[in-house]
Protein backbone atom coordinates (compact mmCIF):
# COMPACT_ATOMS: atom_id res chain seq x y z
CA UNK A 1 0.00 0.00 0.00
CA UNK A 2 1.04 3.53 -1.07
CA UNK A 3 -0.91 6.47 0.11
CA UNK A 4 1.00 8.06 -2.60
CA UNK A 5 0.36 6.97 -5.72
CA UNK A 6 -2.19 7.80 -8.17
CA UNK A 7 -4.28 4.67 -9.00
CA UNK A 8 -6.81 2.49 -7.36
CA UNK A 9 -7.22 -0.49 -9.63
CA UNK A 10 -10.94 -2.14 -9.30
CA UNK A 11 -11.90 -5.92 -9.55
CA UNK A 12 -15.01 -4.59 -11.84
CA UNK A 13 -11.83 -3.39 -14.26
CA UNK A 14 -12.32 0.42 -14.07
CA UNK A 15 -9.29 2.51 -12.44
CA UNK A 16 -9.38 5.69 -10.59
CA UNK A 17 -6.48 7.85 -11.48
CA UNK A 18 -6.34 10.81 -8.47
CA UNK A 19 -5.46 13.62 -10.58
CA UNK A 20 -3.91 15.65 -7.67
CA UNK A 21 -1.34 12.54 -6.45
CA UNK A 22 2.18 13.38 -7.54
CA UNK A 23 2.30 10.80 -10.34
CA UNK A 24 -0.51 11.26 -11.61
CA UNK A 25 0.33 12.66 -14.95
CA UNK A 26 3.30 10.15 -15.54
CA UNK A 27 0.59 7.24 -14.40
CA UNK A 28 -1.72 8.92 -17.13
CA UNK A 29 0.47 8.71 -20.27
CA UNK A 30 1.73 4.99 -19.18
CA UNK A 31 -2.17 3.59 -18.88
CA UNK A 32 -2.50 5.73 -22.75
CA UNK A 33 -1.62 2.34 -24.53
CA UNK A 34 -4.02 0.15 -22.84
CA UNK A 35 -6.49 1.59 -20.93
CA UNK A 36 -9.28 4.00 -22.30
CA UNK A 37 -11.13 6.53 -20.27
CA UNK A 38 -14.31 6.61 -19.40
CA UNK A 39 -14.81 10.11 -16.86
CA UNK A 40 -12.96 12.75 -16.34
CA UNK A 41 -14.54 15.29 -13.43
CA UNK A 42 -12.35 17.48 -10.90
CA UNK A 43 -10.93 15.15 -8.52
CA UNK A 44 -10.88 11.34 -9.67
CA UNK A 45 -10.73 10.03 -13.56
CA UNK A 46 -12.53 7.17 -14.24
CA UNK A 47 -10.41 4.37 -16.90
CA UNK A 48 -11.78 0.73 -18.05
CA UNK A 49 -9.98 -1.94 -19.49
CA UNK A 50 -11.60 -3.25 -22.38
CA UNK A 51 -10.62 -6.26 -24.91
CA UNK A 52 -10.52 -4.18 -27.73
CA UNK A 53 -7.26 -1.65 -25.71
CA UNK A 54 -5.69 -4.91 -24.79
CA UNK A 55 -5.90 -6.05 -28.52
CA UNK A 56 -4.31 -2.76 -30.08
CA UNK A 57 -1.27 -2.75 -27.29
CA UNK A 58 -0.66 -6.22 -28.02
CA UNK A 59 -0.78 -5.87 -31.92
CA UNK A 60 1.85 -2.73 -30.95
CA UNK A 61 3.58 -5.18 -28.91
CA UNK A 62 2.69 -3.89 -25.87
CA UNK A 63 2.63 -7.00 -23.71
CA UNK A 64 0.12 -8.09 -21.24
CA UNK A 65 3.39 -7.99 -18.59
CA UNK A 66 3.32 -4.64 -19.61
CA UNK A 67 -0.07 -3.50 -18.75
CA UNK A 68 0.32 -5.42 -15.06
CA UNK A 69 3.68 -3.99 -14.92
CA UNK A 70 1.90 -0.51 -14.68
CA UNK A 71 -0.86 -1.09 -12.97
CA UNK A 72 1.55 -2.76 -10.05
CA UNK A 73 3.97 0.35 -10.31
CA UNK A 74 1.02 2.90 -9.93
CA UNK A 75 -1.30 1.19 -7.26
CA UNK A 76 -2.08 2.75 -4.31
CA UNK A 77 -3.48 -0.59 -2.96
CA UNK A 78 -2.68 -3.93 -3.80
CA UNK A 79 -4.09 -4.81 -7.31
CA UNK A 80 -7.27 -7.28 -7.36
CA UNK A 81 -5.91 -10.58 -7.89
CA UNK A 82 -8.31 -11.35 -11.21
CA UNK A 83 -6.74 -8.37 -12.79
CA UNK A 84 -3.89 -9.67 -13.97
CA UNK A 85 -5.36 -13.05 -14.37
CA UNK A 86 -7.94 -11.28 -16.88
CA UNK A 87 -5.64 -8.82 -18.66
CA UNK A 88 -3.24 -11.77 -19.49
CA UNK A 89 -6.12 -14.24 -20.62
CA UNK A 90 -7.94 -11.38 -23.02
CA UNK A 91 -4.16 -10.28 -24.13
CA UNK A 92 -3.58 -13.85 -24.85
CA UNK A 93 -6.74 -14.35 -27.06
CA UNK A 94 -4.93 -11.96 -29.67
CA UNK A 95 -2.55 -14.38 -32.02
CA UNK A 96 -4.64 -17.60 -30.94
CA UNK A 97 -6.18 -17.10 -33.99
CA UNK A 98 -4.12 -17.01 -37.12
CA UNK A 99 -4.56 -16.54 -41.09
CA UNK A 100 -1.69 -17.67 -43.14
CA UNK A 101 -1.35 -18.61 -47.13
CA UNK A 102 -2.94 -21.26 -48.14
CA UNK A 103 -3.09 -23.74 -50.90
CA UNK A 104 -4.47 -22.88 -54.62
CA UNK A 105 -6.83 -24.69 -56.48
CA UNK A 106 -8.11 -25.39 -60.40
CA UNK A 107 -11.78 -24.80 -60.41
CA UNK A 108 -13.74 -26.39 -63.13
CA UNK A 109 -14.60 -22.73 -64.92
CA UNK A 110 -12.16 -21.02 -67.24
CA UNK A 111 -10.97 -18.10 -68.05
CA UNK A 112 -11.50 -16.20 -71.72
CA UNK A 113 -8.41 -18.09 -73.24
CA UNK A 114 -9.92 -21.31 -71.69
CA UNK A 115 -7.66 -21.95 -68.92
CA UNK A 116 -9.28 -23.22 -65.51
CA UNK A 117 -9.22 -20.54 -62.90
CA UNK A 118 -7.49 -20.47 -59.77
CA UNK A 119 -9.05 -20.66 -56.76
CA UNK A 120 -7.07 -18.88 -54.06
CA UNK A 121 -7.50 -20.28 -50.38
CA UNK A 122 -6.37 -18.75 -46.70
CA UNK A 123 -5.73 -21.39 -43.27
CA UNK A 124 -7.46 -20.17 -40.09
CA UNK A 125 -5.33 -21.91 -37.62
CA UNK A 126 -6.04 -22.16 -33.37
CA UNK A 127 -3.81 -23.07 -31.17
CA UNK A 128 -6.09 -25.24 -28.80
CA UNK A 129 -8.98 -27.68 -29.68
CA UNK A 130 -11.53 -25.69 -27.68
CA UNK A 131 -10.88 -22.64 -29.79
CA UNK A 132 -11.03 -24.48 -32.93
CA UNK A 133 -14.35 -25.96 -31.51
CA UNK A 134 -16.31 -23.04 -30.46
CA UNK A 135 -15.29 -21.21 -33.79
CA UNK A 136 -16.50 -23.89 -35.40
CA UNK A 137 -19.95 -23.80 -34.14
CA UNK A 138 -20.34 -20.42 -34.05
CA UNK A 139 -23.68 -19.56 -36.78
CA UNK A 140 -21.97 -16.28 -38.28
CA UNK A 141 -18.99 -17.76 -38.84
CA UNK A 142 -19.32 -21.35 -39.79
CA UNK A 143 -20.86 -20.84 -42.98
CA UNK A 144 -17.15 -19.55 -44.33
CA UNK A 145 -15.48 -22.47 -43.16
CA UNK A 146 -14.54 -26.01 -44.05
CA UNK A 147 -12.01 -28.35 -41.95
CA UNK A 148 -9.58 -29.41 -43.68
CA UNK A 149 -6.06 -31.37 -43.62
CA UNK A 150 -3.60 -28.72 -43.71
CA UNK A 151 -0.97 -28.98 -46.64
CA UNK A 152 2.10 -26.81 -46.27
CA UNK A 153 1.21 -24.17 -48.96
CA UNK A 154 3.92 -23.75 -52.13
CA UNK A 155 5.35 -20.48 -53.09
CA UNK A 156 7.78 -19.32 -55.80
CA UNK A 157 10.44 -20.33 -53.67
CA UNK A 158 8.75 -23.20 -51.78
CA UNK A 159 7.04 -22.68 -48.53
CA UNK A 160 5.73 -19.75 -47.94
CA UNK A 161 7.65 -17.71 -44.93
CA UNK A 162 5.31 -17.18 -41.99
CA UNK A 163 5.70 -14.81 -39.18
CA UNK A 164 6.10 -17.84 -36.82
CA UNK A 165 6.13 -21.44 -37.70
CA UNK A 166 3.18 -23.23 -37.12
CA UNK A 167 3.28 -25.60 -34.39
CA UNK A 168 1.76 -29.57 -34.87
CA UNK A 169 -1.97 -28.42 -32.91
CA UNK A 170 -2.14 -25.39 -35.70
CA UNK A 171 -1.68 -27.80 -38.41
CA UNK A 172 -4.38 -30.08 -36.89
CA UNK A 173 -6.35 -27.23 -36.04
CA UNK A 174 -7.34 -25.11 -38.98
CA UNK A 175 -10.02 -24.50 -41.14
CA UNK A 176 -9.61 -23.62 -44.88
CA UNK A 177 -11.25 -20.33 -46.50
CA UNK A 178 -11.51 -18.36 -49.58
CA UNK A 179 -9.02 -15.42 -50.02
CA UNK A 180 -11.85 -13.25 -50.81
CA UNK A 181 -13.18 -14.13 -47.12
CA UNK A 182 -10.59 -12.62 -45.79
CA UNK A 183 -11.85 -9.75 -44.51
CA UNK A 184 -15.58 -10.84 -43.33
CA UNK A 185 -14.03 -13.72 -41.30
CA UNK A 186 -11.45 -11.04 -39.51
CA UNK A 187 -14.93 -8.73 -38.53
CA UNK A 188 -16.89 -11.85 -37.26
CA UNK A 189 -14.79 -13.17 -35.50
CA UNK A 190 -13.74 -10.16 -33.47
CA UNK A 191 -17.58 -9.31 -32.54
CA UNK A 192 -17.15 -13.29 -31.09
CA UNK A 193 -14.00 -12.26 -29.47
CA UNK A 194 -10.94 -13.62 -31.30
CA UNK A 195 -9.17 -11.07 -32.73
CA UNK A 196 -6.96 -12.88 -35.56
CA UNK A 197 -3.36 -11.65 -35.98
CA UNK A 198 -3.28 -11.73 -40.08
CA UNK A 199 0.08 -13.07 -41.57
CA UNK A 200 -0.16 -13.22 -45.25
CA UNK A 201 1.75 -11.39 -46.92
CA UNK A 202 0.40 -8.77 -48.95
CA UNK A 203 0.51 -8.18 -53.00
CA UNK A 204 2.61 -5.50 -54.43
CA UNK A 205 0.91 -3.03 -56.45
CA UNK A 206 1.89 -1.23 -59.69
CA UNK A 207 5.49 0.20 -59.13
CA UNK A 208 6.05 3.70 -58.54
CA UNK A 209 9.30 5.99 -58.17
CA UNK A 210 7.87 8.61 -55.18
CA UNK A 211 10.05 9.81 -52.50
CA UNK A 212 10.41 12.64 -50.71
CA UNK A 213 12.54 15.87 -51.37
CA UNK A 214 15.62 16.73 -49.44
CA UNK A 215 14.19 20.18 -49.44
CA UNK A 216 10.88 21.18 -50.63
CA UNK A 217 9.90 23.41 -53.43
CA UNK A 218 9.73 26.53 -51.49
CA UNK A 219 13.68 25.81 -51.07
CA UNK A 220 13.21 24.83 -47.54
CA UNK A 221 14.93 21.98 -46.05
CA UNK A 222 12.20 19.03 -45.73
CA UNK A 223 13.11 17.14 -41.93
CA UNK A 224 11.26 13.97 -41.08
CA UNK A 225 10.76 14.35 -37.68
CA UNK A 226 11.51 11.11 -35.36
CA UNK A 227 8.16 10.63 -34.77
CA UNK A 228 6.87 10.70 -37.73
CA UNK A 229 9.98 8.44 -39.56
CA UNK A 230 8.86 6.13 -35.95
CA UNK A 231 5.42 5.91 -36.87
CA UNK A 232 6.28 5.03 -40.69
CA UNK A 233 8.61 1.84 -39.75
CA UNK A 234 5.87 0.95 -37.21
CA UNK A 235 3.32 0.57 -39.81
CA UNK A 236 5.29 -1.24 -43.21
CA UNK A 237 8.10 -3.08 -40.62
CA UNK A 238 10.23 -5.72 -42.70
CA UNK A 239 7.34 -5.86 -45.44
CA UNK A 240 6.78 -9.71 -44.75
CA UNK A 241 3.93 -11.44 -43.00
CA UNK A 242 1.81 -9.00 -40.79
CA UNK A 243 3.40 -5.69 -41.80
CA UNK A 244 1.74 -3.10 -43.89
CA UNK A 245 -1.82 -2.39 -42.45
CA UNK A 246 -2.59 -0.87 -39.20
CA UNK A 247 -4.03 2.75 -37.77
CA UNK A 248 -1.20 5.63 -36.89
CA UNK A 249 -2.70 7.78 -34.03
CA UNK A 250 -1.07 11.33 -33.84
CA UNK A 251 -2.12 15.10 -32.58
CA UNK A 252 -3.74 17.11 -34.83
CA UNK A 253 -0.90 19.17 -36.02
CA UNK A 254 1.82 16.66 -35.82
CA UNK A 255 2.30 15.97 -39.29
CA UNK A 256 0.22 13.00 -40.15
CA UNK A 257 -0.18 13.60 -43.78
CA UNK A 258 4.00 13.77 -44.09
CA UNK A 259 4.09 10.58 -41.83
CA UNK A 260 1.53 8.99 -45.29
CA UNK A 261 4.02 10.63 -47.59
CA UNK A 262 7.03 8.81 -45.77
CA UNK A 263 5.02 5.69 -46.51
CA UNK A 264 4.55 6.46 -49.95
CA UNK A 265 8.39 7.06 -50.45
CA UNK A 266 8.99 3.56 -48.49
CA UNK A 267 6.81 1.31 -50.35
CA UNK A 268 7.41 3.13 -53.83
CA UNK A 269 3.78 2.37 -55.01
CA UNK A 270 0.62 3.30 -57.14
CA UNK A 271 -1.09 4.90 -54.29
CA UNK A 272 -4.63 5.73 -52.97
CA UNK A 273 -5.59 8.59 -50.94
CA UNK A 274 -9.17 9.25 -49.05
CA UNK A 275 -9.83 12.26 -47.12
CA UNK A 276 -12.70 13.95 -45.97
CA UNK A 277 -13.73 16.62 -47.98
CA UNK A 278 -12.42 18.82 -51.17
CA UNK A 279 -10.43 21.66 -49.65
CA UNK A 280 -8.50 18.43 -47.54
CA UNK A 281 -7.83 16.60 -51.08
CA UNK A 282 -6.36 19.82 -52.89
CA UNK A 283 -4.45 20.14 -49.20
CA UNK A 284 -3.08 16.84 -49.94
CA UNK A 285 -2.17 17.16 -53.99
CA UNK A 286 -0.43 20.36 -52.91
CA UNK A 287 1.58 18.77 -49.62
CA UNK A 288 2.87 16.02 -52.39
CA UNK A 289 4.01 18.65 -54.96
CA UNK A 290 5.79 20.46 -51.94
CA UNK A 291 7.46 17.67 -50.57
CA UNK A 292 7.85 14.58 -52.84
CA UNK A 293 9.35 14.36 -56.64
CA UNK A 294 5.81 13.32 -57.92
CA UNK A 295 4.51 15.75 -61.12
CA UNK A 296 1.43 17.28 -61.32
CA UNK A 297 0.71 15.00 -64.33
CA UNK A 298 1.31 12.13 -61.98
CA UNK A 299 -1.58 12.90 -59.19
CA UNK A 300 -4.93 12.68 -59.49
CA UNK A 301 -8.71 14.15 -57.82
CA UNK A 302 -11.00 12.11 -57.86
CA UNK A 303 -14.09 14.51 -56.06
CA UNK A 304 -17.59 15.55 -57.08
CA UNK A 305 -15.69 18.22 -59.01
CA UNK A 306 -13.26 16.37 -60.76
CA UNK A 307 -13.09 12.17 -61.67
CA UNK A 308 -9.89 10.93 -63.29
CA UNK A 309 -7.64 8.10 -61.57
CA UNK A 310 -3.62 8.25 -61.89
CA UNK A 311 -0.69 6.84 -60.18
CA UNK A 312 -1.86 8.81 -57.43
CA UNK A 313 -5.15 9.51 -56.74
CA UNK A 314 -6.67 11.60 -53.54
CA UNK A 315 -10.34 11.26 -53.43
CA UNK A 316 -13.10 12.27 -50.68
CA UNK A 317 -16.04 9.74 -48.82
CA UNK A 318 -18.11 11.40 -49.58
CA UNK A 319 -17.89 11.07 -53.78
CA UNK A 320 -17.22 7.18 -52.42
CA UNK A 321 -21.03 6.44 -51.13
CA UNK A 322 -23.03 8.69 -53.26
CA UNK A 323 -25.66 6.57 -55.18
CA UNK A 324 -27.88 7.66 -57.58
CA UNK A 325 -30.64 5.43 -55.58
CA UNK A 326 -30.99 5.24 -51.68
CA UNK A 327 -30.82 1.24 -52.39
CA UNK A 328 -29.01 0.86 -55.02
CA UNK A 329 -24.82 0.33 -55.55
CA UNK A 330 -22.21 2.68 -55.05
CA UNK A 331 -21.02 3.00 -58.63
CA UNK A 332 -17.86 4.94 -57.47
CA UNK A 333 -15.88 1.78 -55.38
CA UNK A 334 -15.18 0.81 -58.53
CA UNK A 335 -12.00 3.05 -58.18
CA UNK A 336 -10.74 0.78 -55.80
CA UNK A 337 -10.49 -1.80 -58.54
CA UNK A 338 -9.79 0.45 -61.03
CA UNK A 339 -5.68 0.41 -60.73
CA UNK A 340 -3.20 -2.75 -58.66
CA UNK A 341 -2.56 -0.06 -55.69
CA UNK A 342 -0.44 -0.93 -53.88
CA UNK A 343 -1.37 1.29 -50.79
CA UNK A 344 -4.71 2.94 -49.46
CA UNK A 345 -4.49 6.05 -47.21
CA UNK A 346 -7.66 6.34 -44.86
CA UNK A 347 -7.01 10.24 -43.75
CA UNK A 348 -8.94 10.74 -40.58
CA UNK A 349 -9.86 7.47 -40.19
CA UNK A 350 -11.88 7.65 -37.38
CA UNK A 351 -15.10 9.42 -40.14
CA UNK A 352 -13.94 5.97 -42.34
CA UNK A 353 -18.24 5.99 -43.38
CA UNK A 354 -19.83 2.24 -42.38
CA UNK A 355 -20.65 1.60 -46.57
CA UNK A 356 -16.71 1.94 -47.07
CA UNK A 357 -16.40 -1.62 -44.51
CA UNK A 358 -17.90 -3.55 -46.76
CA UNK A 359 -15.38 -2.67 -49.94
CA UNK A 360 -12.41 -2.59 -47.41
CA UNK A 361 -13.38 -6.01 -46.16
CA UNK A 362 -12.42 -6.97 -49.74
CA UNK A 363 -9.31 -5.56 -49.80
CA UNK A 364 -6.98 -7.35 -47.49
CA UNK A 365 -4.64 -8.05 -49.83
CA UNK A 366 -3.34 -4.31 -49.82
CA UNK A 367 -1.32 -2.62 -47.86
CA UNK A 368 -3.31 0.46 -45.95
CA UNK A 369 -2.72 2.83 -43.43
CA UNK A 370 -5.33 4.47 -41.23
CA UNK A 371 -4.25 8.35 -40.03
CA UNK A 372 -6.30 9.75 -37.10
CA UNK A 373 -5.76 12.23 -34.29
CA UNK A 374 -8.38 10.27 -32.36
CA UNK A 375 -9.58 6.37 -32.79
CA UNK A 376 -12.99 7.74 -31.21
CA UNK A 377 -16.26 6.57 -33.24
CA UNK A 378 -19.61 7.61 -31.85
CA UNK A 379 -20.99 5.01 -33.72
CA UNK A 380 -18.63 2.22 -31.59
CA UNK A 381 -17.51 0.96 -34.51
CA UNK A 382 -13.50 1.05 -33.48
CA UNK A 383 -13.60 -2.98 -33.76
CA UNK A 384 -14.24 -1.98 -37.70
CA UNK A 385 -11.38 -0.17 -38.08
CA UNK A 386 -9.17 -2.58 -35.85
CA UNK A 387 -9.99 -5.70 -38.20
CA UNK A 388 -10.22 -4.22 -41.93
CA UNK A 389 -7.94 -1.55 -41.36
CA UNK A 390 -5.65 -2.53 -39.09
CA UNK A 391 -4.89 -2.30 -35.90
CA UNK A 392 -3.42 0.43 -33.81
CA UNK A 393 0.51 0.76 -34.97
CA UNK A 394 1.94 3.84 -33.33
CA UNK A 395 0.77 6.53 -30.87
CA UNK A 396 1.83 9.00 -28.89
CA UNK A 397 0.96 11.25 -26.11
CA UNK A 398 -0.70 14.74 -27.25
CA UNK A 399 1.88 16.26 -24.31
CA UNK A 400 4.81 14.32 -24.89
CA UNK A 401 4.87 16.45 -28.44
CA UNK A 402 3.77 19.31 -26.50
CA UNK A 403 6.47 19.48 -24.16
CA UNK A 404 9.16 18.69 -26.83
CA UNK A 405 7.77 21.63 -29.27
CA UNK A 406 6.29 19.75 -32.23
CA UNK A 407 2.46 20.95 -31.49
CA UNK A 408 1.17 23.72 -29.54
CA UNK A 409 0.68 24.65 -25.64
CA UNK A 410 -3.10 24.74 -25.74
CA UNK A 411 -5.09 26.38 -23.07
CA UNK A 412 -8.97 24.82 -22.73
CA UNK A 413 -11.13 27.24 -21.05
CA UNK A 414 -14.95 26.16 -20.50
CA UNK A 415 -17.33 29.56 -20.21
CA UNK A 416 -20.74 28.79 -18.41
CA UNK A 417 -23.08 31.08 -19.65
CA UNK A 418 -26.89 31.43 -17.85
CA UNK A 419 -30.07 30.64 -20.21
CA UNK A 420 -32.23 33.90 -20.40
CA UNK A 421 -34.97 33.95 -17.91
CA UNK A 422 -37.49 34.35 -20.62
CA UNK A 423 -36.24 30.52 -22.42
CA UNK A 424 -36.28 28.87 -18.65
CA UNK A 425 -40.34 27.49 -19.06
CA UNK A 426 -39.72 26.95 -22.77
CA UNK A 427 -36.67 24.63 -22.17
CA UNK A 428 -38.03 22.78 -19.25
CA UNK A 429 -40.67 20.98 -21.34
CA UNK A 430 -38.50 20.64 -24.47
CA UNK A 431 -37.56 17.06 -25.45
CA UNK A 432 -33.83 16.57 -25.12
CA UNK A 433 -32.82 17.03 -28.72
CA UNK A 434 -34.82 20.86 -28.79
CA UNK A 435 -33.02 21.58 -25.27
CA UNK A 436 -29.78 20.49 -26.45
CA UNK A 437 -30.35 23.35 -29.91
CA UNK A 438 -32.11 25.97 -27.27
CA UNK A 439 -28.90 25.72 -25.04
CA UNK A 440 -26.48 25.46 -27.89
CA UNK A 441 -27.95 28.28 -29.59
CA UNK A 442 -28.28 30.59 -26.51
CA UNK A 443 -28.23 34.63 -27.84
CA UNK A 444 -26.50 35.63 -24.62
CA UNK A 445 -23.54 33.89 -26.73
CA UNK A 446 -23.22 36.26 -29.10
CA UNK A 447 -21.34 39.04 -27.06
CA UNK A 448 -19.18 36.73 -24.89
CA UNK A 449 -17.61 35.69 -28.57
CA UNK A 450 -16.94 39.78 -28.97
CA UNK A 451 -15.76 39.78 -26.00
CA UNK A 452 -13.58 36.69 -26.40
CA UNK A 453 -12.23 38.65 -30.16
CA UNK A 454 -12.03 42.06 -28.46
CA UNK A 455 -10.25 40.70 -26.03
CA UNK A 456 -7.13 38.58 -27.73
CA UNK A 457 -6.66 41.16 -30.79
CA UNK A 458 -3.21 39.37 -31.70
CA UNK A 459 -4.74 36.24 -32.12
CA UNK A 460 -6.18 34.49 -35.51
CA UNK A 461 -9.54 33.15 -34.29
CA UNK A 462 -11.44 30.25 -35.21
CA UNK A 463 -15.82 30.64 -34.34
CA UNK A 464 -16.61 27.05 -34.60
CA UNK A 465 -20.19 25.79 -34.60
CA UNK A 466 -22.94 23.28 -35.58
CA UNK A 467 -25.96 25.30 -36.24
CA UNK A 468 -25.68 27.63 -39.35
CA UNK A 469 -28.68 29.94 -38.52
CA UNK A 470 -26.38 30.67 -34.68
CA UNK A 471 -22.83 31.12 -37.16
CA UNK A 472 -25.07 33.63 -39.49
CA UNK A 473 -25.85 35.57 -36.76
CA UNK A 474 -22.56 35.55 -35.34
CA UNK A 475 -20.51 36.43 -38.27
CA UNK A 476 -22.89 39.47 -39.75
CA UNK A 477 -22.51 41.13 -35.75
CA UNK A 478 -18.93 40.46 -36.05
CA UNK A 479 -18.05 40.80 -39.89
CA UNK A 480 -16.51 38.21 -40.31
CA UNK A 481 -16.76 35.72 -43.67
CA UNK A 482 -18.22 32.30 -43.10
CA UNK A 483 -17.52 29.16 -44.23
CA UNK A 484 -20.58 26.43 -44.24
CA UNK A 485 -20.84 23.59 -46.53
CA UNK A 486 -23.15 25.84 -48.90
CA UNK A 487 -19.92 27.87 -49.98
CA UNK A 488 -18.60 26.38 -52.96
CA UNK A 489 -15.09 24.77 -53.16
CA UNK A 490 -13.11 27.62 -55.03
CA UNK A 491 -14.41 30.07 -52.48
CA UNK A 492 -13.47 27.71 -49.41
CA UNK A 493 -10.42 27.64 -50.61
CA UNK A 494 -9.75 31.69 -51.88
CA UNK A 495 -11.19 32.21 -47.83
CA UNK A 496 -8.80 29.80 -46.22
CA UNK A 497 -5.88 31.26 -48.17
CA UNK A 498 -6.85 35.07 -46.97
CA UNK A 499 -6.79 34.06 -43.60
CA UNK A 500 -3.53 31.83 -43.75
CA UNK A 501 -1.92 34.91 -45.36
CA UNK A 502 -3.33 37.51 -42.55
CA UNK A 503 -5.72 39.29 -44.93
CA UNK A 504 -8.36 37.81 -42.78
CA UNK A 505 -8.48 37.58 -38.72
CA UNK A 506 -11.78 35.87 -38.08
CA UNK A 507 -13.25 33.38 -39.34
CA UNK A 508 -16.75 31.62 -38.91
CA UNK A 509 -16.77 27.62 -39.51
CA UNK A 510 -19.24 25.45 -39.49
CA UNK A 511 -18.51 21.79 -39.06
CA UNK A 512 -17.13 21.04 -42.26
CA UNK A 513 -13.94 22.43 -40.82
CA UNK A 514 -13.31 19.77 -38.49
CA UNK A 515 -11.10 17.43 -40.32
CA UNK A 516 -8.37 17.78 -42.56
CA UNK A 517 -8.08 21.73 -42.95
CA UNK A 518 -4.54 23.22 -42.26
CA UNK A 519 -4.98 26.69 -40.67
CA UNK A 520 -1.32 26.87 -39.22
CA UNK A 521 -1.29 30.35 -37.50
CA UNK A 522 -4.80 30.05 -36.28
CA UNK A 523 -4.16 30.46 -32.02
CA UNK A 524 -7.13 30.86 -30.83
CA UNK A 525 -10.87 29.02 -31.05
CA UNK A 526 -14.79 29.44 -29.78
CA UNK A 527 -16.60 26.68 -30.03
CA UNK A 528 -20.35 27.70 -29.48
CA UNK A 529 -22.12 24.33 -30.63
CA UNK A 530 -21.50 20.86 -31.19
CA UNK A 531 -22.40 17.61 -32.05
CA UNK A 532 -24.15 16.32 -29.14
CA UNK A 533 -21.36 14.79 -26.82
CA UNK A 534 -19.11 14.27 -29.82
CA UNK A 535 -15.23 13.31 -28.00
CA UNK A 536 -13.97 13.00 -31.77
CA UNK A 537 -14.99 16.37 -32.42
CA UNK A 538 -13.95 18.08 -29.64
CA UNK A 539 -10.49 16.72 -30.48
CA UNK A 540 -10.63 17.83 -34.38
CA UNK A 541 -11.26 21.34 -32.75
CA UNK A 542 -8.93 21.61 -30.44
CA UNK A 543 -6.69 20.60 -33.45
CA UNK A 544 -7.46 23.10 -35.52
CA UNK A 545 -4.84 25.63 -33.56
CA UNK A 546 -2.11 23.13 -32.69
CA UNK A 547 0.15 23.84 -35.08
CA UNK A 548 3.64 24.69 -33.53
CA UNK A 549 3.86 28.28 -32.76
CA UNK A 550 5.54 30.77 -30.11
CA UNK A 551 2.25 31.74 -28.61
CA UNK A 552 0.11 29.61 -26.21
CA UNK A 553 -3.26 28.76 -28.38
CA UNK A 554 -6.64 29.01 -26.57
CA UNK A 555 -9.55 27.35 -26.72
CA UNK A 556 -12.88 28.47 -25.50
CA UNK A 557 -16.19 26.03 -25.53
CA UNK A 558 -19.05 27.92 -24.76
CA UNK A 559 -21.29 26.21 -22.27
CA UNK A 560 -25.50 27.39 -21.27
CA UNK A 561 -25.55 26.76 -17.47
CA UNK A 562 -27.53 24.27 -16.02
CA UNK A 563 -28.80 22.27 -19.87
CA UNK A 564 -28.39 19.30 -21.26
CA UNK A 565 -24.97 21.26 -22.46
CA UNK A 566 -23.31 20.65 -19.82
CA UNK A 567 -23.63 17.24 -19.37
CA UNK A 568 -22.55 16.70 -23.18
CA UNK A 569 -19.84 19.30 -23.32
CA UNK A 570 -18.77 17.20 -20.16
CA UNK A 571 -18.82 13.89 -22.69
CA UNK A 572 -17.02 15.74 -25.23
CA UNK A 573 -13.91 16.40 -23.27
CA UNK A 574 -13.49 13.08 -22.41
CA UNK A 575 -10.25 12.36 -24.96
CA UNK A 576 -8.60 15.80 -24.51
CA UNK A 577 -8.78 14.95 -20.96
CA UNK A 578 -7.00 11.43 -21.08
CA UNK A 579 -4.18 13.05 -23.00
CA UNK A 580 -3.74 15.34 -20.40
CA UNK A 581 -5.64 18.59 -20.94
CA UNK A 582 -7.36 20.20 -18.00
CA UNK A 583 -10.74 22.67 -18.77
CA UNK A 584 -10.37 25.82 -16.40
CA UNK A 585 -14.32 26.43 -15.87
CA UNK A 586 -15.50 30.19 -16.08
CA UNK A 587 -18.94 31.28 -15.13
CA UNK A 588 -19.41 34.24 -17.21
CA UNK A 589 -20.59 37.82 -15.86
CA UNK A 590 -19.74 40.82 -18.12
CA UNK A 591 -16.02 42.14 -16.82
CA UNK A 592 -15.03 38.82 -15.85
CA UNK A 593 -11.57 37.07 -16.99
CA UNK A 594 -11.92 35.11 -20.19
Amino acid sequence: MNYENPLIVQSDRTLLLDVHAPLAEECRNALIPFAELEKSPEHLHTYRLSPLSLWNAASAGFSADDAVAVLEKYARYDVPQSIPQWIQEISNRFGTLRLIPGPEKETETKDKDGKPIIEKYLYLTAKTAPVFKEIGVNPAVKKYLCASTYVEPQGEDGAQKLLTPLTDDEKQYCFLLHLTDRGTIKQLLLQAGWPVKDEVVLQDGEPLDVSLREKTSSGKDLVIREYQRGAAHALVGDKGPGTGFGTIVLPCGAGKTVVGMTIMDMLKTSTLIITTNISAVHQWIDELLDKTNLTADQIAEYTGESKTIKQVTVATYQVLTWRPDKEGPYPHFSIFHERPWGLIIYDEVHMLPAPVFRVVAELQAVRRVGLTATLVREDHCEGYVFSLVGPKRYDVPWKELERDHWIATAECIEVRIDLPVSQEIDYAVATVREKHKMASQNVEKLPVVEEIINTHPEDKILVIGQYLEQLDQIAKKIGAPIITGKVPNAERDKIYADFRSGKIRVLVVSKVANFAIDLPDASLAIQVSGTFGSRQEEAQRLGRILRPKERTSRFYTLITRNTVEEEFGSNRQKFLAEQGYQYRIVRYSPGCEL
